[in-house]
């Protein structure tokens, strides 16, 4: 039995850093498993230093671009995950999503501007976000229903 994969979108205010990189993250972790993608309250350019601090853990992101949310209000989403308090107060433009989760992941480019090395603060929401979307996959939380969804037992 083949279903539809279950649908996860990441949203953040510029869909340039945190939600990138947990696209990334997630593709990585999650391979196939589920179907994700990530957008911004507004589109801005993809940071350098966000595609720089996933590369050091061999996640490629140069092709990566840059979405509004606009191109996936119409979809339905399984699991909408906002990253920063302006996307979650966004979200609600979001009715078909069916379970909306929040995450408030510090903006290593606010950070930045107080680190010694402007990488740490990328390396700090990398690693956060490699927990959390970890810990969600390990949860069985998403493991379960991508199995319901391809007809296996748990």
């Amino acid at each position: 039995m083949h279903s539809e994969p279950v649908r996860v979108l990441f949203l953040c205010t510029g869909n340039s850093c945190r939600s990138q990189m947990a696209e990334a993250l997630a593709r990585s972790l999650a391979g196939d498993r589920i179907e994700v993608h990530s957008a911004g309250t507004t589109s801005e350019v993809v940071n350098p230093l966000a595609i720089q601090t996933m590369a050091e853990v061999g996640i490629e992101m140069s092709a990566h671009r840059s979405k509004s949310i606009e191109g996936f209000l119409a979809q339905s989403w399984d699991f909408v995950i906002t990253l920063c308090d302006r996307a979650r107060e966004a979200r609600a433009t979001l009715p078909t999503a069916r379970e909306h989760i929040h995450w408030r992941i510090d903006d290593p480019v606010t950070a930045k501007r107080v680190e010694a090395d402007p990488l740490r603060a990328y390396r700090r929401a990398r690693e956060d976000l490699r927990r959390r979307i970890g810990l969600l996959l390990l949860s069985n939380r998403l493991v379960r229903e991508i199995d319901m969804n391809r007809g296996q037992r748990v």
